[in-house]
């Protein structure tokens, strides 16, 4: 059966606004991801349900290298009772990353003996962000998109995006302690 012109075109429409919407990076959650690990394994994001953690580009030569201590202490504070401090290396602000993974490595162990992971290298904006960073940006908006390194952003037991925080932002400060105790359902301190 034929129809005219302008009534197949209605039909086409009317299937277009029936089907169902596109996916969008903001859909799902945080657990729907992966990075690998500094070592080279895979390390899926939902190896972490039912933990809290906190997501972190870093990098080596950066005016905020220090904060690597206070992301360890957060890390060994609040890790039994559910935390992940998860550091992704990123070469992204100001070529401040250049080394591999082996360098990245010994230099936070170390500088900083740190234990909590650490991801590949990972581009964390643009158009060749690691998913995951296009996700958050969709999902957080401005809050979620990295703008320098440190850059925090906190996903719930469930996976779901919390909240995240600038550069300047210290990992111990009140307002990131707070939401970490919250979603760990911890007394505030």
């Amino acid at each position: 059966m034929r129809f005219p012109p302008p009534f197949a075109a209605m039909l086409l429409l009317a299937a277009a606004i029936a089907a169902p919407a596109t996916t969008h990076a903001a859909d799902g959650n945080a657990h729907q991801f992966g990075f690998v690990s500094i070592e080279g394994d895979p390390m899926p994001l939902a190896g972490f349900k039912g933990q809290a953690v906190l997501v972190v580009n870093t990098a080596s030569f950066c005016g905020f290298t220090p904060q690597y201590k206070a992301l360890q202490a957060l890390y060994d504070r609040y890790r039994e009772n559910g935390l992940v401090v998860l550091g992704v290396p990123s070469n992204d602000f100001g070529s401040q990353e250049p080394g591999s993974e082996e360098d990245i490595k010994e230099f936070c162990e170390t500088h900083y003996d740190i234990t909590f992971p650490l991801t590949e290298k990972q581009a964390v904006k643009g158009r060749n962000a690691h998913p995951f960073y296009r996700w958050a940006r969709e999902a957080l908006g401005v809050r979620g998109t990295p703008r320098w390194n440190f850059h925090k952003i906190l996903i719930g037991p469930d996976g779901a995006p919390v909240d995240a925080w600038p550069t300047a932002t210290k990992p111990d400060a009140t307002a990131v302690v707070s939401a970490i105790q919250t979603v760990l359902d911890l007394p505030n301190s």
